[in-house]
């Protein structure tokens, strides 16, 4: 089992962000993406939210970067690690803007990007942008396809793509709550990156639906890890995600300010590795 990074400060939830990153700014950033970099961990996040409703920033928090921008950023810092969407929704996007704009990341990063996708969950934000949410399932399903036949294509429909993808081999780990998601991510991703379940329901699922030879289930702590604090309470929750299917593990990591956070990644690591 792999561990990623579920990044700091670009995504804060109420009573999941530790105090500091509220006033962190790009230099920790590029400090923290360096060293999970240096130190093994396989990936690092960033999730897509153009505005939360008002009324639901207490529970879902307000602030999330921009993915295609922070991943940009993040790539120049680190040379190995890869760059996770987690998730972009695909109906706020056409398949081939997609496929120029996040394979330009994948060439500048030099093929480190992992499209994490999703159907999306927030009306108020369709409407904001004028996308459809009736059917927004079946359309996700289209847009998949089109999405893995775009990639890494010089030409798309006749038009030429450049610069595209440094391969047309994406791979895409789908997002969701729901068997259904599980059965979009075995048709058409690598990967099932659910959220919102429990161990026992996620194992439940992968029961009904067994994951095909090489497919990744991408599960997320629950809570944030304290490595250095409580590292006996970190590995059984680590374990426990194992045991329900994990192959690949969005670690969220309490710290109090940078540094500390720096020196917790170093010691989840150790727990981690030998899992």
């Amino acid at each position: 089992m792999r561990l990623g990074l579920s990044t700091p400060v670009v995504i804060q939830q109420p009573g999941i962000a530790s105090p500091w990153e509220a006033d962190a700014g790009p230099a920790d950033l590029a400090a923290i993406a360096a060293a999970a970099d240096a130190i093994g961990f396989h990936h690092l996040t960033c999730s897509e939210h153009v505005g939360i409703p008002a009324q639901a920033a207490d529970t879902r928090g307000s602030v999330y970067w921009d993915p295609l921008a922070t991943l940009s950023f993040l790539a120049v810092h680190t040379r190995r690690i890869r760059l996770t969407t987690s998730v972009l929704v695909l109906g706020y996007h056409h398949p081939v803007a997609l496929a120029k704009s996040y394979g330009t990341l994948d060439r500048l990063s030099g093929g480190r990007v992992i499209l994490g996708v999703g159907v999306g969950s927030l009306r108020e934000e369709f409407d904001l942008l004028g996308a459809a949410w009736s059917d927004r399932g079946a359309e996700a399903d289209t847009a998949l396809r089109q999405l893995r036949a775009a990639w890494g294509q010089p030409v798309v429909d006749g038009l030429a793509i450049e610069p595209h993808a440094t391969t047309t081999d994406l791979t895409i780990w789908v997002g969701g709550r729901t068997l259904r998601s599980l059965r979009r991510a075995i048709e058409l991703g690598n990967g099932w990156m659910p959220f919102g379940l429990s161990p026992d329901t996620i194992a439940g699922y992968l029961a009904r639906r067994p994951a095909p030879p090489g497919f990744d289930v991408v599960l997320s702590t629950d809570r944030a890890c304290d490595p250095l604090g409580d590292p006996a309470g970190t590995r059984r929750h680590l374990e426990r995600l194992r045991d329900a299917g994990a192959t690949l593990v969005n670690c969220v990591v309490r710290a109090e300010d940078p540094d500390h956070y720096r020196d917790q990644l170093a010691a989840l690591h150790t727990i981690g590795d030998p899992l």
